[in-house]
């Protein structure tokens, strides 16, 4: 069988560890909020009304698609991309395609500085692998002027922050949203979370100081994952109505 992402790849390894895509949930979360497009989200009334389930979404699909045959990942691309056409329809207008290519950069950001915040370095060949798996995740959803190396993408990256972020009262209001369904100290948990994970330019717009109390704390975690105790963790951060949901991000050893 052809897989879409071959099996021993990198990208197995990241999206196949719970811990590790709530780490790209987390700076994700905050990245969404700053993004000049986020009022496509807010249309459909899907994001305000329960932001955890839509980023929760977003990552669901993008897990789909690495451990899927490569036939099934590219129908679940296509189905993604049928989707956002029907919201296009239904507002008449058309989702911006930076604001596609923002969303795919995001992914291959999180999923490289999770990683490392938790396991260790990525070799450029590993970071070459994370974008080349998001490269043909982008292409095969028709996304135009992406860069064909990670080297490349780099400083384009920067810029698409740099024109694509800013501060606005929907950036505000998603806060008090994830404060909402998080409650008060779960919301200051992922708020510490990302500092660990997000780049300077979203830490400066929502004014993040650069030390988090977090970080003293993330030896201790992996030592709960070699303890198996990180479940029990995972329990006080996280909602009860989502552990089904991280559970099942979790992949068995000979499925990576």
């Amino acid at each position: 069988m052809e897989w879409f992402v071959e099996r021993g790849s990198i990208v197995r390894r990241i999206w196949g560890k719970s811990d590790t895509v709530l780490f790209i949930f987390a700076g994700a979360a905050a990245e969404f909020a700053l993004n000049k497009a986020v009022d496509w989200l807010y249309f459909t009334g899907r994001l305000p009304s329960d932001p955890l389930g839509r980023l929760f979404s977003t990552v669901r699909y993008a897990g789909r698609i690495v451990f899927s045959p490569k036939e099934a990942a590219q129908q679940t691309i296509h189905t993604m991309r049928l989707i956002h056409e029907g919201v296009e329809k239904s507002r008449g207008a058309v989702i911006p395609d930076w604001a596609y290519r923002d969303v795919l950069f995001m992914l291959i950001y999180y999923s490289i500085a999770a990683f490392e915040l938790l396991e260790r370095r990525l070799t450029d060949a590993e970071k070459e692998e994370v974008y080349n798996v998001f490269y043909r995740v982008g292409t095969g959803m028709g996304l135009k002027d992406l860069p064909e190396t990670y080297a490349a993408w780099v400083p384009v990256r920067q810029s698409h922050m740099e024109q694509d972020l800013v501060y606005s009262h929907y950036t505000g209001d998603l806060f008090v949203q994830y404060r909402k369904h998080l409650g008060a100290a779960r919301f200051t948990v992922l708020l510490e979370a990302q500092k660990l994970v997000v780049p300077e330019r979203v830490g400066d717009l929502l004014k993040y100081k650069k030390w988090s109390w977090l970080r003293p704390s993330v030896p201790m975690y992996k030592l709960s994952r070699v303890l198996h105790l990180d479940g029990f963790v995972k329990r006080l951060l996280l909602p009860h109505a989502y552990m089904q949901q991280i559970r099942e991000l979790d992949m068995r050893p000979d499925q990576l």
